[in-house]
């Protein structure tokens, strides 16, 4: 248990980012938060609101009590109350640790929908980028060590509630909650980047790739300290945009035309008489 919780440093050396342990630990992440959010999802589609919203409280009440477990902790291990600073929700992903929460808890309204869509939108991406893009844990730590399995597992809870959402009904996409959802992002990443200049930390990846994906952006750019975050920030308008395209999309081909109703009685069959 010393060893899994890294309590005076993992002993182990890490597995490493993209081997077969790693991708093995989070697979299996990824099919639990499929299969839960598939057999709850479809359980509750056709029930009322708030039947639907319960399983929303649950695993935001879950996703955040890990995740203050984990801060906490950590702050002990490190022997230092101010650990915290750097595991604030300033991560893309981590974002969820408070939209989350507002989604489940709010009144209906536009701003629950809003935060609903949000998830929606970004859920299942975060929960991508931090199980098999997480190069940043994955090579610092084990696989099965207190730090990659409190992750994986929040990570996950942000992507079923992302399905779940959309197979259940409870997302609107309205285009009147587009700037509530770009709102909610330039928040995040200007925090994101305040933090930053104070901690000297790496919060959005703004600062650099840090083994992720960004680092693509982060070489194309010459590790730019301008041109890099502005390209983080617009691949996050782009998906944004992308998303809600492929969205109105697909429901647009789901509400196809139905053949005209006539009232008119077919004409009857007269038959021969034999001769």
């Amino acid at each position: 248990m010393k060893e899994f919780f890294g309590w005076g440093g993992y002993t182990r050396e890490p597995e490493g980012y993209l081997s077969w342990q790693h991708l093995c630990f989070v697979t299996f992440l990824m099919l639990a938060m499929v299969a839960l959010a598939v057999v709850l999802g479809r359980k509750n589609a056709s029930r009322t609101d708030a039947k639907k919203n319960h399983v929303l409280v649950v695993a935001a009440i879950l996703m955040d009590t890990l995740e203050l477990f984990k801060i906490v902790f950590c702050c002990f291990r490190a022997g230092d109350p101010w650990d915290f600073l750097y595991s604030l929700p300033l991560f893309l992903c981590s974002i969820q640790l408070i939209a989350l929460p507002v989604a489940a808890f709010s009144k209906e309204g536009t701003f629950k929908q809003a935060a609903l869509d949000f998830v929606f939108i970004f859920g299942i991406l975060g929960a991508l980028l931090g199980t098999y893009a997480a190069g940043n844990n994955y090579a610092s730590y084990p696989v099965l060590g207190f730090d990659n399995v409190v992750s994986g597992i929040t990570h996950a809870i942000a992507g079923f509630s992302s399905l779940y959402i959309a197979i259940s009904g409870m997302a609107s996409m309205k285009k009147k909650n587009i700037p509530i959802t770009f709102g909610i992002l330039f928040f995040f990443c200007i925090a994101a980047a305040i933090a930053n200049a104070l901690l000297d930390y790496n919060y959005m990846f703004l600062v650099r790739g840090d083994g992720t994906p960004y680092d693509i952006v982060y070489n194309l750019v010459g590790g730019n300290p301008i041109l890099y975050p502005i390209g983080v920030v617009l691949l996050f308008v782009l998906y944004i945009l992308a998303f809600y395209g492929v969205f109105y999309l697909i429901a647009s081909r789901h509400k196809a035309p139905t053949a005209p109703q006539t009232s008119e009685a077919p004409e009857p069959v007269q038959e021969e008489t034999p001769v």
